[in-house]
């Protein structure tokens, strides 16, 4: 017998479907996506880049794995919500501590179960992601145009400025295993922690500063490289994060962006961003490296992208400018190079080469980051 309490999923063009409460029973509202990963999705649910977005699974069957305490990507759940086919009886693996409903419940956030993924997902595939609202329990019981009306007066990803809402407050630093080869200030706009654990590896001493930091907070690090991480909302709306990586590159100081960090490199160098219909969300996007000319597997997560020319090279303040990868399922710029006097000075991409569930087919753009700062040493 199924005791979960009634719930159901509304989308802003007033398509419903009906399930049953999945974690915290309550309302929601939020940016409708779709994620195609088949794994990893304590990673996602604490991915600080999905703060505002009801997140759907594609996969059918969610939540086998449980719960752990070591697979966190920040210090909590970020997603205003979540939508499964069929949540796992019970959690089976040996690093599990609760189950993923159990976890939910105790963050509060609200989910939905036992609705058709499959039609949802084909429905925001044709018509765009869009608002949404979960109701469950009492609020479930609510007149269906009441449900529409809430989740048409919340706010739309589209001018969204969220990176502060994320952010740090405090600057804090992640050691370098081993020897300290690099210093790197890193922006945080929602930072994974995987991304500076997979630069400590390679002996990068991480400086992780605020969203709202100053070109003096960055050259009080002296670093030997700068970094601007993945994050949620608008990158249009980003115009400070834009203006200090402008001072950045002015000063010569190598660069590496992440997602987000890849849209705002985009208008330091007088490109536009739009909104992408449904966006890449998923760990099986493939994308080619056009410097070697290898497909990698990658890890996606982003509603906007960077609108770049592919084939042919822009001359900027800072350089020249050439798109390094491009996604094989839509063309979609999925990374940037600079470089001046015949050397890269910067380099940053869409996806996410930090993806700890996987894949791990990008992680050597971390190697490529040291390798930079290398160059930039020897050119100062």
């Amino acid at each position: 017998m199924n005791d979960r309490a009634s719930a159901v999923l509304v989308l802003e063009d007033g398509r419903t479907f009906h399930g049953r409460a999945f974690g915290h029973v309550g309302e929601t509202v939020g940016e409708a996506v779709f994620s195609t990963g088949m794994s990893g999705y304590q990673e996602t649910l604490t991915d600080p880049s999905y703060h505002r977005q009801v997140v759907v699974m594609t996969s059918p069957h969610v939540g086998n794995t449980g719960w752990n305490d070591e697979d966190d990507e920040s210090g909590r759940i970020w997603v205003a919500g979540y939508v499964v086919r069929d949540p796992a009886i019970r959690p089976s693996n040996w690093r599990s501590r609760r189950s993923l409903d159990a976890e939910l419940a105790a963050q509060g956030v609200v989910g939905i179960c036992e609705i058709d993924t499959r039609a949802l997902t084909r429905h925001l595939r044709e018509r765009g992601a869009m608002r949404a609202g979960i109701f469950s329990g009492e609020a479930a019981g609510m007149p269906r145009a009441h449900l529409i009306e809430r989740v048409l007066d919340s706010p739309q990803m589209a001018g969204s400025a969220l990176a502060g809402e994320v952010s740090t407050q405090a600057a804090y630093v992640v050691p370098a295993v081993g020897e300290r080869r690099f210093r790197v200030a890193a922006l945080d706009l929602g930072i994974k922690s995987m991304t500076p654990a997979m630069m400590a590896e390679r002996g990068m001493e991480v400086h992780v500063l605020p969203a709202t930091a100053t070109i003096d907070d960055v050259r009080a690090v002296a670093p030997d490289g700068v970094f601007f991480s993945n994050g949620p909302g608008d990158p249009g709306t980003a115009d400070h994060e834009r203006d200090l990586l402008k001072e950045v590159l002015r000063q010569g100081i190598p660069y590496f962006g992440i997602c987000f960090g890849n849209q705002i490199l985009g208008r330091a160098l007088g490109f536009g961003t739009y909104k992408l219909r449904y966006g890449h969300r998923g760990i099986n996007q493939p994308v080619m490296d056009r410097t070697t000319g290898k497909v990698e597997v990658t890890a996606h997560n982003h509603g906007f992208a960077v609108d770049a020319p592919l084939d042919s090279e822009t001359a900027s303040e800072f350089g020249a400018v050439r798109v390094s990868h491009v996604c094989l399922n839509d063309d979609v710029v999925e990374g940037l190079e600079v470089h001046r006097d015949g050397r890269l000075v910067a380099f940053s991409v869409q996806y996410h080469p930090e993806a700890a569930a996987g894949p791990h087919d990008a992680a050597y753009l971390f190697d490529r980051f040291a390798t930079l700062m290398e160059g930039g040493r020897a050119g100062a």
